[in-house]
């Protein structure tokens, strides 16, 4: 084990010192960062390199670390953890799951040659802090803390630790130094009690940070008939009182949404800035790159407090963006591309790309009654603002009442895949869904709607290639609305059919992640039977 940190110290030593291959000498930076789901985030700075983790929630591993040089493209390189419990949450049991909850808002920190990384898990009531000597390295050692810290950021002082938290009322209180409990004797005391009257939704998603003479706290809040705004306050005390600042509010990028929660960060050349997220309809909330400007000791954001589409960062440019990539299932060992990530926990018996060489076997371990209750469904991010997403799908192995293929992933959804019925014989079915029962994790007492099948066609083949095209934000070449989905098929690779139907996408609360595309397998009668995929392929257009 020592032999390990001291190699994990030595590795990350390096990294930090390692010369960047660069083309220039500054990065260009358009904003969205990338045009995918990474919300609540967080950042370090190690050295050379910077850090960033993103709220999954209930898609396991959980908590993606991602990498950067440049601050502009960012590569996920490992996760905090692969599965918060081992229970009938997490593996779908009983009619329970996590939807709308799991993971959310992770604070991350380095201190003194340790990674600490601590959130809220909803569905438990409990908060997580995790800790690892080298942050490449996949699943951290954890401890527990029996009560929920919302939105909680971590300030490492003087060999203390403390966790700021909250939602209207932002809340302090000391940790043990490693993290691993509520210091003894430790009191709770409320830092800010943001205004009552006036907002949509008061202070939350603390930052909070020691600059210089000031502790400032970031958040975000929701003025009435303004947009989310990023506020800051501070004080030359820890415990206050604090003084406020708005510090980025405008709408940006032709939506009416802000830009608003995140944290700020100092470059190894001293400049300053932000990754700040904005809501953005059906593909969830994209992350955004905000130079800051300190006046008067405050730190201001975009230009002078209006969101940038466009501008120089003072950094060489390298790397590139790999949060979301194509597939063809060529693995040598039984183990993914870090882009991927299960709906909730998988069973690690019921999947495989060993045993067919370049295909991904899922295969059916547990009765599900649809595809929102199915074990091992495989998800990647989309990408706005428009994508389509492809797999061809061997149906050979599936058994009577197997179902497989791919989803449009979120509370309202829609399918295109295999159906074997109760004899065997196979159909091509497309589905379309919307969820009008649930709402924000609970279940409503109106019923759930059920599916709408919009297509079956017989097959006489094993073989069929499926295809969902996203249109999230309309190009000028489109016919289509926003935030719509649309399906089709081939039975020969080369002619595609498009389906007579149109799912309208929503950013539902419930599920509370923008819409994946999900490679789906699931029994509704008897265990044993499987789907191979050839490829998955994703790109823009």
């Amino acid at each position: 084990m020592k032999l390990f940190k001291l190699f994990s110290a030595c590795l990350l030593a390096v990294l930090a010192c390692s010369p960047v291959m660069s083309k220039g000498k500054t990065t260009q930076c358009v904003n969205p960062l990338t045009y995918t789901d990474i919300p609540d985030n967080d950042w370090i700075r190690v050295g050379n390199d910077y850090y960033m983790v993103s709220t999954t929630m209930y898609f396991c591993p959980g908590a993606p670390i991602m990498h950067s040089r440049d601050l502009v493209h960012w590569e996920i390189i490992s996760y905090v953890y692969d599965v918060l419990n081992d229970d009938d949450i997490y593996n779908l049991r009983g009619g329970r799951n996590a939807y709308g909850k799991g993971q959310w808002a992770t604070s991350l920190r380095y201190v003194d040659g340790t990674f600490y990384a601590l959130f809220i898990a909803n569905d438990q009531s409990k908060t997580y802090i995790y800790r690892t000597d080298n942050i490449y390295s996949s699943n951290w050692e954890r401890s527990v803390i029996d009560r929920p810290f919302h939105d909680a950021s971590m300030l490492f002082e003087d060999g203390h630790l403390y966790v700021v938290w909250g939602n209207g009322e932002l809340r302090i209180i000391e940790l043990e130094p490693d993290g691993s409990a509520i210091k003894e004797g430790a009191q709770e005391q409320i830092l800010i009690d943001s205004p009552r009257q006036g907002f949509n939704l008061r202070a939350e998603g603390a930052h909070i940070y020691h600059i210089g003479d000031y502790y400032y706290i970031l958040e975000i809040d929701w003025p009435s008939g303004g947009v989310r705004t990023e506020t800051c306050w501070r004080s030359k005390q820890l415990f206050g009182p604090y003084e406020s600042k708005v510090i980025l509010s405008a709408a940006f990028d032709g939506r009416g949404d802000g830009v608003a929660q995140g944290g700020i960060i100092e470059t190894q050349n001293g400049d300053w800035y932000a990754i700040m997220f904005q809501d953005h309809g059906a593909v969830g909330r994209i992350p955004t790159l905000q130079p800051v400007t300190w006046t008067d000791g405050w730190p201001i954001l975009g230009d002078n407090t209006v969101p940038l589409k466009e501008f120089t960062v003072n950094l060489p440019e390298s790397g590139k963006n790999r949060t979301w990539a194509n597939d063809e299932f060529k693995y040598r060992k039984n183990s993914l591309d870090l882009v991927w990530q299960w709906n909730h926990k998988p069973d690690d018996s019921a999947w495989s790309v060993t045993e067919r060489k370049g295909w991904l076997r899922l295969k059916t371990g547990q009765i599900a009654t649809n595809v929102m209750d199915a074990r091992n469904t495989l998800t990647q991010r989309t990408v706005g603002p428009r994508c389509y997403s492809e797999v061809l799908l061997d149906a050979s192995g599936m058994k009577a009442g197997d179902r497989a293929g791919i989803v449009a992933f979120q509370s309202n959804y829609c399918t295109i895949g295999v159906e074997a019925d109760a004899e065997g014989t196979k159909s091509l079915v497309a589905m379309t869904h919307r969820n009008m029962g649930r709402r924000f994790g609970r279940q409503d007492q109106t019923p759930q709607s059920p599916d709408t099948e919009v297509l079956r066609l017989p097959l006489s083949q094993d073989k069929v290639w499926l295809r969902i095209k996203y249109v999230f934000t309309p190009q000028p070449d489109d016919t289509a609305g926003a935030d719509q989905a649309f399906m089709s098929y081939s039975l020969d690779g080369k002619n595609w059919v498009d389906v007579d139907a149109m799912l309208q996408m929503s950013f539902s609360l419930d599920y509370f992640t923008g819409y994946r595309t999900g490679l789906y397998s699931y029994a509704t009668r008897q265990a044993g039977g499987w789907a191979d995929f050839d490829y998955f392929h994703q790109a823009e257009y």
